[in-house]
Order: C-alpha cells, then structure tokens, then sequence
C-alpha cells in the first residue's frame, strides 16, 4: 500500500512540476508538441506565447530556429505571413527531431494554412480574397512539396490581380 501511494504521489509531483524541467521526457516533448501544432487560434496563442518567453520550455530542447518561408517572401503583396511560417518551421525541425514528421506533417500543414488564414481574416473583404489566394499558393506547396520556395511571381501576380478588383 505504501509503495502504490509513493508511486501515485510520484506520478502527480512529475505532472505539477514546471514545464521547462530539464526532466522533459521525449514523450513529454511530444505531448506539448502536439498541442503546439493543432490548426486552432488556441493551439497557435500558446505555441506564440511560448516563443516569446522560452526560458520555461529549455528543457524540452525544442529547436526555434526559422528560415520563415525559405525562399518565398514572408510578405507576399503585403501580407504577413512570417509567424505562421515560423509555427510551420517550428512543427517541421521539432518533429523531424522526434522522428515523427512523416506521421504529423499533414497536420503541421492544415495548421500553417490556418495560421495564415488568421491573418487573412484580418483585411477588408476585397482584399482578403488574394490573401486566401496566396495563403492556398503557399499551403500547397507545403502539402505536395515540403516546401515554399515553389511560389512563383506568377502565383504573387494572378493574387495581386484580385486586389485590383
């Protein structure tokens, strides 16, 4: 009985202690990792909040590292799209470290493609149009490619055409 009671007490201290104990089990890391990631504005706020005070989170050994969205611009016609890239980057580089990418990668996507619809929302309708145009240019890219560099000026102008509306 006692031994069950220490494991249990166990058990919860290891779920109150601070999240950025350099005890952060792989499974730990994947766990908040996975809640990073999810293509909700609450999955995103929390992955945000966290970038901007890392010093909790050292212990998961998670890469912030961002290249932003490689070789496209991470303003295209004036949108924003720089932290959604580097949430898209973040989920990439951290999951590939876990060894997990191929079976999350997918979802790393939808959550890119929501992230920059979020910031596509925030502009006048005439607008938004092209912005959803750019951001479905980029997430296609992401989802068959891997990778950004593949939007072409081409894609940019035929976006810019629909502002001009």
């Amino acid at each position: 009985m006692t031994r069950r009671l220490a494991v249990v007490l166990t058990l919860v201290l290891a779920l109150l202690a601070p999240a950025g104990t350099a005890r952060a089990a792989t499974t730990d890391k994947a766990s908040v990792l996975a809640n990073w990631t999810q293509p909700t504005s609450t999955s995103t706020a929390a992955w945000n909040a966290a970038r901007l005070d890392r010093e909790p989170w050292t212990g998961y050994g998670f890469d912030w590292t961002t290249d932003y969205c490689s070789a496209s611009p991470e303003r295209p016609l004036g949108f924003d799209f720089s932290n959604a890239c580097w949430h898209h980057d973040f989920g990439y580089r951290n999951y590939k470290d876990l060894g997990q990418f191929k079976a999350n990668k997918a979802r790393v996507d939808d959550t890119f493609y929501a992230d920059m619809k979020r910031v596509c929302v925030r502009y006048r309708v005439i607008a938004r149009a092209a912005c959803y145009s750019v951001a479905w240019a980029y997430y296609q890219a992401v989802h068959v490619f891997g990778s950004i560099s593949l939007v072409r000026q081409a894609d940019l102008d035929r976006a810019e055409a629909l502002m001009d509306r």
